[in-house]
C-alpha cells in the first residue's frame, strides 16, 4: 500500500475477483450484516448514492462515489477473509513495506540515491506526497512503540528492531513536511503514554507535556523543513488578511465560505456532486481573489456541504461503532490500537479529506478489517 497505486489496486482488483467467485455467499453476507461498523460503512456509501438524486453535476458526483467505494467494496472484503491467526503477518508486511519507503527516503535525503517521483532532497516522499506519507509513518510508530511497550512476547531481537525502527521512524517524521502527520504523531505519543499509565493521569499528562515538548523543541532545533513550516504556520494565521494565498489561509477561507452552504442546506447537503460548482459560487462573492476548490480540505466540512447532518451523523457512526467495539474487546492490540486507529483519523481529518484519499483510505480500511473482527452481536 505504501509503495504503488497501481500494484494496491491490482492486488484489489485480484482478491475482489477471487472473493466474488469463491462461493459461501451466504456466510458472508450474514458475516458482514451481523456488524454494526460495516452496516455503518455501507450506510455511509449508499448515502452518496442518494445524493446523487439532488445532483447537477453527476460527473462529479460520481467520481466522489467511487471514491467511496472502500466503504461498501474493500472493507467488507477484507473483513469476511481476514484471520485472527493471520494478523502477525498482515502487520509484519505493513512494516516491512514502510520501513522500505523508509530506507529509500534516507537514502534521498542523505543523496545517495537521486529524488524521484513526489521526492525532492528537501521533502524525500518518493511513493506518496507527504500529506500522505506522514500520516501513515504514523501509524507505524504506533505500532512498533505499542510492541516495545506491552508485549511480553516479542524476542530480544524483534524488541531491538522494534526500537531501532521507532527512533528512524520518529526522525524520519520530521524531515519530511507533512504537517497533519507530524501533529499525528504527538498524538500517538499521547496516547502511548495514557495506555501505559492508564491508572496514573497525572504522572500520564505530567509526561507527556515533557515528552511532547522535549521531542517538539529538538525537531524545531535539529530540522530546518520543520523549523520552516511550524513558522510558515504561525505567520500565516497571524497575518491571514493579509496572506490571502498561502495554503492555511486557504484553509481558513475555505471553511468560512464552505459553513455559507451548510447553512444553506443543512440537513441533507448540496448532493453528493454539486460542492464545487455551488462553493465556486460564494467564492465569486465573498473571496474573488481566492481560488476556487473540490475540497475544503476538512473531511467534516466537505460531508456536511455534500450530505449534510444526516451524511456526517452516518459518517461519525463508523467511528463510534469501532470505538465501541474496542473498549469491549480482551484482546490489548485490539484494544489500544482499535481506539487509537478512529481518534487519529478523526484527529487528522480536520485538515484535509483523507478518507478521500487512496493511501491514507487503503491504510484505514486495511486494519479496520481485522482490528473489529469479533465484534458483539447486539
Amino acid at each position: 500500500m505504501p509503495l504503488t497505486v497501481f500494484g494496491a489496486n491490482l492486488i484489489i482488483v485480484i482478491i475482489s475477483i477471487i472473493w466474488i467467485f469463491s462461493g459461501s455467499y451466504k456466510s458472508k453476507f450474514n458475516l458482514i450484516f451481523s456488524n454494526k461498523i460495516l452496516i455503518a460503512s455501507i450506510i455511509f456509501f449508499l448515502l452518496h448514492i442518494v445524493g446523487l438524486a439532488w445532483t447537477e453535476d453527476m460527473s462529479w458526483g460520481i467520481h466522489i462515489a467511487h471514491k467511496m467505494w472502500y466503504f461498501i467494496g474493500l472493507f467488507p472484503i477484507l473483513y469476511t477473509i481476514a484471520k485472527s491467526e493471520y494478523v502477525r503477518y498482515y502487520i509484519s508486511a505493513f512494516l516491512l513495506a514502510i520501513s522500505f519507503t523508509e530506507l529509500i527516503s534516507y537514502l534521498i535525503w542523505f543523496e545517495l540515491i537521486q529524488p524521484f517521483k513526489y521526492a525532492s532532497i528537501e521533502n524525500p516522499t518518493p511513493f506518496m506526497s507527504h500529506i500522505s506519507y506522514n500520516p501513515i509513518l504514523a501509524v507505524a510508530i504506533y505500532i512498533v512503540c505499542h510492541e516495545i511497550l506491552f508485549s511480553s512476547k516479542i524476542s530480544t531481537i524483534r524488541r531491538f528492531l522494534y526500537s531501532f525502527l521507532s527512533i528512524t521512524m520518529s526522525i524520519n517524521m520530521f524531515i519530511t513536511g507533512g504537517r497533519a502527520g507530524q501533529v499525528m504523531f504527538f498524538a500517538v505519543i499521547t496516547i502511548l503514554i495514557f495506555q501505559y499509565f492508564r491508572d496514573q493521569k497525572i504522572k500520564a499528562i505530567i509526561l507527556i507535556i515533557i515528552c511532547t515538548s522535549s521531542i517538539f523543541y529538538s525537531a524545531y532545533q535539529l530540522s530546518p523543513l520543520f523549523q520552516e513550516r511550524a513558522l510558515d504556520t504561525i505567520e500565516h494565521i497571524k497575518n491571514y488578511d493579509n496572506a490571502q494565498q498561502t495554503p492555511i489561509a486557504e484553509r481558513i477561507t475555505f471553511t468560512i465560505n464552505s459553513f455559507h452552504l451548510i447553512r444553506k442546506n443543512p440537513l441533507f447537503g448540496v448532493g453528493t456532486g454539486d460542492f464545487p460548482n455551488e462553493y465556486s459560487y460564494i467564492s465569486k462573492i465573498n473571496s474573488p481573489e481566492m481560488r476556487p476548490t473540490t475540497n475544503p480540505h476538512n473531511m467534516y466540512i466537505l460531508i456536511l456541504c455534500q450530505l449534510g447532518i444526516v451524511g456526517l451523523l452516518s459518517f461519525l457512526s463508523i467511528f463510534y461503532y469501532q470505538i465501541k467495539f474496542s473498549l469491549t474487546s480482551s484482546n490489548k492490540f485490539n484494544h489500544d490500537f482499535g481506539l487509537a486507529l478512529p481518534f487519529l483519523f478523526l484527529l487528522i481529518m480536520f485538515s484535509d479529506s483523507y478518507l478521500l484519499g487512496h493511501f491514507t483510505s487503503l491504510v484505514y480500511i486495511f486494519f479496520s478489517a481485522f482490528l473489529y473482527k469479533d465484534i458483539e452481536k447486539s
